[in-house]
Parts: structure tokens; sequence; C-alpha cells
């Protein structure tokens, strides 16, 4: 065999393998939010960097921004993006606190009940049996990395979250499909778990 031969076979080998690894399968839903469960088990907070792809289906634009997130359990996320699209997001529980960068004016969301952040991560302190009621669930694994899918059948301003996860806690993408047809894809990068957040950490 010449020397061209082998290396082209050896390099269809690597592109096989590596499909075979990097191929999406569907799994049972319950497996995959056993595995989210785990991975948060023992996360009390968590930090990390992101890059957040915003479409709008109105406009035909997508805006990308870079910022930071901040989570702290049972029920508080906080969000800020830098500059130019300076602006701050705290979400507790089910209430969503927005801050504009320039001049500070604040906007207040109320979501529905069975979308806020205590409930779902009350579901996750124990092993699940079955599908939480109120949702459609779909999950698959792609090499490492898990990815729920959660509809909920009330109509609210979420359409779909998928989240993006590896089995130690480790969030690699969040995007939430809306209503309206706008999507937001969070990419997370430098993800740091049990750092001790503060109060003054999670507030707008």
């Amino acid at each position: 065999m010449s020397y061209k031969s082998l290396f082209f076979l050896l390099f269809l080998l690597v592109a096989l393998f590596h499909e075979s690894i990097s191929h999406a399968r569907s799994i049972d839903p319950l497996l995959g939010l056993e595995a989210l469960r785990k991975g948060f088990v023992d996360t009390t907070d968590f930090t990390a960097e992101i890059t957040q792809e915003k479409q709008f289906s109105i406009m035909k634009r997508t805006m990308t921004t870079t910022g930071v997130v901040r989570f702290k359990k049972p029920d508080i996320f906080f969000m800020e993006i830098k500059p130019p699209y300076s602006s701050r997001l705290l979400l507790r529980d089910n209430t969503i606190e927005q801050s504009n960068g320039k001049d500070n004016n604040k906007n207040r969301i109320i979501l529905p009940p069975e979308q806020s952040l205590k409930q779902w991560f009350s579901k996750l302190t124990t092993p699940f049996t079955k599908i939480p009621d109120g949702v459609d669930l779909r999950a698959d694994l792609t090499a490492s990395n898990y990815t729920l899918y959660i509809s909920p059948f009330k109509k609210g301003m979420v359409k779909e979250l998928a989240i993006t996860f590896q089995a130690d806690g480790i969030i690699r993408k969040v995007v939430i499909n809306e209503q309206n047809g706008d999507k937001t894809t969070m990419t997370f990068r430098k993800f740091k778990k049990n750092i001790g957040l503060s109060e003054s950490d999670l507030s707008l």
C-alpha cells in the first residue's frame, strides 16, 4: 500500500470515528433529567462568561453580545451585558427585572408560576420517576454533552427551553425560543461552580 493510500485510509477512519462520537442520539427524557439533577445536586452557585446571540423575528436581524451570568440556588439568576448594548437582568423565581445601562430605566415581567426557577430547581432535589406535569420533554446525547428540550404546555413567554450540559453540571449552551418567534442562544465559557456568590453579586 502506498503512503498516499495509507494516509487516505487513516483520514477516513478518523473522520468516521469523529462522526460516530459527535452524532446526537435521542435518549429517554428521564435519563436526561437525572443527568441534570445529579450534575446540579452539589451546585450552590455558578458564574460564567457568555456570548449571546439574539434573533429577532419581526426585524429579521441578529444581535450578538457578550457578558457574564451568575446563578445562586434556589431561584436567583443574574445576567450583565457589556457595552455597547449595556444592560442587566435579574430573574428571582418568576419575576424578571431589566435595567438599561444608559438611563437605568427598569422593566418588570412576571412569568407564569410553572416557569419559575424555584419550582424547577426544587424538582432537582429528588430522583425523577416520571416527566414533570405541565411540560413536554425531549433529550439527546452528543458525545459527553446532554441536551434537554423543555416545552411548557401553557402559553407563556417561553415556547421551548433547551439546555446543553455535561454530567458534572457544567452548562455549555442555553437556547430560548419565545412564543413571538424570537430566539436567544447563550454559549457559556469559563464556567465556575460553588464560588460563594453574595447578594451584591446578584443585584441590579
